[in-house]
């Protein structure tokens, strides 16, 4: 299950429409909104550094914050866009939704693989290929899990796991309705360019002996 909930914090942004929010900007600050909840839209403000680092950090948008607001209630809330400078890639406006705990989400869930030396296919030389790194789930706002795991144990060259080889945490269950693959075990180039080759030769092997038989039918008949 998810480890503790990072706090984000931030200020009541004073002052409504583009005014306030570029004095926001020349302060150092990122203009916000929080929605949702069945409560009114709070305009918030971030210190800048302090959200620059988080998104460098990366799953910005797939964390789920403890939002702490001078004034107000500490909410559970969750990113649900952010714009950016169009030539800098600077972020500029930030907009956050609130969570009820029993709240449905759809979030992108890391995936940690297992079993890689109990895989006779890797033993082999075969290659572990992640063909979904992360996976997205509908999951509960009091329950998110921090990683899904997966296990390669067993696994020949060729074979591969889906998603339903995978205990998914109570609750939670697949954006996508189909058994998608997530990884496989893959020859090792030179294995593959040597079956290649291989099939090369029996093709090429094959021709004379089919120009042959074409020889002698076209014999028979005359």
């Amino acid at each position: 299950m998810a480890g503790e909930i990072p706090d984000l914090n931030a200020t009541v942004r004073t002052g409504t429409g583009k005014g306030a929010a570029r004095q926001a900007r020349r302060d150092g600050l990122v203009p916000g909104i929080v929605y949702g909840g069945g409560t009114d839209p709070l305009p918030i403000n971030i210190p800048f550094n302090v959200l620059f680092k988080k998104l460098k950090d990366g799953r910005f948008l797939s964390t789920l914050f403890n939002m702490k607001v001078d004034g107000q209630d500490d909410v559970r809330v969750i990113c649900r866009n952010v714009q950016r400078d169009v030539v800098k890639d600077l972020p500029t406006h930030v907009d956050f939704l609130r969570l009820k705990r029993t709240t449905k989400i759809n979030l992108f869930i890391a995936v940690e693989v297992t079993g890689e030396d109990e895989c006779p296919g890797i033993r082999k030389g075969g290659v572990l290929t992640m063909i979904r790194p992360e996976v997205e789930l509908v999951v509960t706002a009091s329950d998110i899990p921090e990683k899904v795991t997966v296990s390669v144990a067993g696994l020949e060259i060729g074979e591969n796991v889906t998603i339903s080889n995978v205990d998914l945490p109570a609750g939670a269950k697949p954006t996508i309705d189909r058994d998608f693959v997530i990884a496989n075990i893959s020859a090792p180039s030179g294995l593959a360019s040597q079956s290649d080759e291989d099939q090369g030769e029996a093709e090429a092997a094959e021709a004379p002996a089919e120009a042959e038989a074409d020889g002698e039918e076209e014999g028979g008949e005359e």
